[in-house]
């Protein structure tokens, strides 16, 4: 199923396939304080539709994985991940008719 996404103040949006069957929280120190339980999915089921400029890059540690977020509102809403480079993590909260405290995550241990 393709979903519409955006952060909160709806400057960046986007679009993305997923069944929302791989759900990951992840437990390193950046997931655990913005506690966002993420859909991984494929980096080519992403398209970003708008706010391409209101977009911000954070980096930590050893630098591979890229968390993205508007610099508006400060909402997370994607980031490609470390162990996967064709893979993303986008954050369920900010999807569309997803309610993510009803979707069951796996641990993404990355301690």
């Amino acid at each position: 199923m393709i979903y519409q996404g955006s952060c909160h103040c709806k400057a960046v949006q986007f679009n993305v396939k997923t069944d929302l069957q791989n759900i990951k929280q992840c437990n390193c120190s950046i997931c655990v304080r913005k506690s966002a339980k993420m859909s991984i999915i494929h980096k080519d089921d992403f398209q970003l539709t708008q706010g391409e400029k209101e977009i911000s890059l954070y980096q930590f540690g050893t630098y591979n994985a890229k968390h993205f977020f508007c610099k508006i509102c400060g909402i997370y809403t994607h980031h490609i991940r470390k162990s996967d480079p064709n893979g993303m993590g986008v954050n369920t909260g900010c999807l569309e008719e997803v309610n993510p405290f009803e979707l069951k995550a796996d641990i993404l241990d990355n301690k």
